[in-house]
């Protein structure tokens, strides 16, 4: 169980890797979520520490911010480690 466990927020490298590839902070990133009115930013924070899922309203929030499709935050090996 433990091991699932560990897979359960498989989005968190993905997201990283394309917030810092369009030059976005976590700061930033989490204050234009705010800004939508998603949640407050402590939450995004949470989800890159692998501390939390993502909910579906927040994965929306997410790619819309990143200028992806909710597909691109899914990498084909997921998975891997």
């Amino acid at each position: 169980i433990r091991r699932v466990c560990r897979k359960i927020n498989i989005l968190f490298k993905r997201v990283s890797r394309l917030r810092t590839e369009r030059e976005l902070s976590r700061q930033v990133l989490s204050d234009k979520l705010k800004a939508l009115a998603i949640y407050a930013a402590a939450a995004y924070f949470s989800i890159e520490d692998k501390q939390r899922t993502v909910t579906d309203i927040e994965l929306y929030g997410i790619a819309k911010i990143l200028n992806a499709s909710v597909t691109e935050l899914f990498e084909k090996n997921f998975f891997d480690k």
